[in-house]
């Protein structure tokens, strides 16, 4: 029973990945051509693509991590070559949430109402200050991904000392570094955007309450282009934030070990970690006119392409 309830758990992973890699793989061929076309990209397609290309190898990376751990416990917790799986991880991971924070700070800015200065001058100077915002963000992210390489640095050299001293007190040595260092490094790096991230959902829904009660006595007020525009936006960030902060809990409960994981529960949580990555790029499809028609138009070949193929086996 337990061994298939890992299989189980370990192909819904799978396909859950697949599917993240072929959404965020497709964001960026999108995105990658209109660049390409005009020469320039739009400042909410220059976070798309950030995103898109950052979530892609996350979940390569991520799926390497996820095995190599799942299938060789030992040789992880000593092997050198857990430094070299990680570095990837944590810079990518970070410059996702990043990034993801980003593309909800634009969504604010760019469909809020609010008339205080602060915001107004935010409103007129985010779309130029876009490139410096990435940027800024894998600067960030590369001093993150230093922080835990020395992290993990200090646990590898720990293991191989303890190894050929005989000594046994490897696991309890662990144990205090992810508590005392990863754990509160977690904890600081990915509050920072989660904060960002829910002060600018904060805004667009109260945005979006003073529209609605100044529409309220009007009878288009739902087909009203603005509210539409509120609505869908809104829609998007909620989910994205029920995917984000289940990503972030799931990341730091995993740091924290509150809840011991074990083997045949593993792969359901590396889904809970790995769902927002992977669901969130349909949300950005769905609710991106540009990306809607070229998935519409993908869809509609695929099918064509299915037709002809069953067409051929019939006259076959």
């Amino acid at each position: 029973m337990q061994l298939a309830l890992t299989g189980l758990f370990m192909l819904l992973y799978i396909l859950l990945c697949l599917l993240g890699i072929l959404s965020n793989g497709f964001i960026v061929l999108v995105l990658s051509r209109e660049w390409l076309r005009y020469g320039r990209l739009l400042p909410l397609d220059r976070i798309l693509i950030s995103l898109g290309v950052s979530r892609f190898f996350l979940q390569w990376v991520g799926m390497v991590h996820n095995f190599y751990f799942f299938l060789c416990p030992d040789e992880y917790s000593v092997g050198f070559i857990r430094q070299f799986i990680s570095l990837p991880w944590d810079f990518l991971n970070s410059a996702s949430f990043w990034f993801g924070t980003w593309l909800s700070v634009l969504f604010c800015m760019k469909i809020a109402n609010f008339n205080h200065p602060t915001f107004l001058w935010l409103k007129w100077r985010l779309p130029g200050l876009v490139p410096w915002l990435l940027l800024s963000s894998v600067l960030i992210s590369f001093i993150v991904t230093l922080l835990f390489l020395w992290g993990n640095h200090s646990v590898y050299k720990g293991f191989f000392i303890r190894k050929f001293l005989g000594n046994t007190t490897d696991t309890q040595s662990k144990k205090r570094m992810e508590i005392h260092y990863f754990l509160p490094l977690k904890l600081v790096m990915s509050s920072i955007p989660c904060f960002v991230f829910l002060v600018s959902t904060a805004l667009l829904i109260s945005s979006l309450r003073r529209h609605t009660r100044r529409m309220q006595h009007s009878a288009s007020s739902l087909q009203d282009p603005s509210t539409q525009a509120h609505t869908r936006a809104l829609m998007s960030l909620i989910s994205f934030l029920v995917l984000y902060v289940l990503s972030f809990l799931s990341m730091i409960i995993e740091a924290a070990a509150f809840v011991p994981i074990q083997k045949e529960w593993y792969w359901l949580w590396q889904i809970s970690i790995y769902l927002c990555t992977s669901v969130h790029p349909f949300v950005l499809i769905i609710s991106n006119v540009k990306l809607r028609v070229m998935f519409k138009q993908l869809l509609l070949v695929a099918r064509g392409f299915w037709m002809a193929l069953v067409a051929q086996q019939r006259l076959g």
